[in-house]
């Protein structure tokens, strides 16, 4: 008797994840927007047309050493304005390709430089 209950559980678990996995609107996928990677950092670079250098600060714990590392990376930023100056706090998100380098595009200025 135990080795029939376990087998109609078994078909009762395999019967029901069927039609979930198949239904192409459930809550999961619905809620599942295409979300890109957003980014803080300083302008480094305007010499470019349209073009700004942001020099993007992260901080990672060191696998083995525990250590907090601060990594920084340089990201080309498409300006369409020109309105990011060196030394601003500016905002940028993942956007298309925009050339070879470029894919990232500016958001918004949070902090004017002094």
């Amino acid at each position: 008797m135990a080795e029939n209950e376990t087998t109609e559980a078994g078909d009762a678990a395999g019967t029901t994840s069927a039609p979930a996995a198949a239904a192409p609107d459930t809550p999961d996928t619905a809620s599942r927007e295409n979300r890109r990677k957003v980014r803080e950092g300083i302008v480094v670079s305007t010499a470019m047309e349209k073009t700004a250098v942001v020099a993007v600060t992260e901080r990672v714990r060191h696998p083995r050493y525990a250590k907090t590392v601060q990594r920084t990376r340089k990201l080309y930023v498409h300006d369409e304005e020109n309105e990011a100056t060196n030394g601003d706090r500016v905002r940028v998100a993942e956007t298309r390709p925009y050339s070879k380098s470029k894919r990232w595009r500016l958001v918004e200025v949070l902090e004017r430089a002094r």
